[in-house]
């Protein structure tokens, strides 16, 4: 059972807890199209909060959580790149060992399943935020850090 915290009901927490719009590109796979990709952002003052990218085939599949979503989908329209969006869970964890560990088992306690992460700046030099990919966000989302 989770313990209100800051003065906010369980249901009110569960709704603060954060989310975070990903958006996966998806380019041809050669070379410069990742620097393309930032480039393009970097021009219209979008930051990169958060990014993964593989090959998938043929294509390059990049998976980014930015600042500005709604610009960076125009960007990617503009290039003729594919882009979908979904809502990830975005936790900041301490930079510390076994942090990513017992956040990781508190997901898989909850009956959660990962099924794909990654890690992006949270703007301090001892915190990250981490973005997962999960079977059931909802569930996620009453996991507590």
């Amino acid at each position: 059972m989770l313990t209100p915290q800051f003065g906010l009901s369980v249901e009110e927490e569960w709704r603060e807890m954060p989310r975070a719009k990903q958006l996966t590109v998806t380019v041809a796979d050669r070379p410069g199209t990742l620097g393309e990709i930032a480039t393009a952002l970097g021009e219209k003052k979008v930051n990169i909060v958060g990014f993964a990218g593989a090959k998938q085939g043929e294509m390059g599949m990049i998976w980014l959580v930015v600042d500005k979503t709604a610009a960076a989908k125009k960007i990617f329209a503009q290039h003729g790149w594919t882009t979908t969006e979904e809502e990830v869970l975005a936790v900041t964890l301490p930079d510390s060992p076994g942090s990513l560990g017992r956040f990781a088992s508190k997901l898989g306690k909850a009956g959660v399943n990962v099924t794909f992460a990654y890690t992006g700046s949270a703007g301090s030099a001892r915190k990250l935020n981490a973005y997962f990919g999960v079977s059931d966000l909802k569930a996620a989302l009453k996991v507590r850090v």
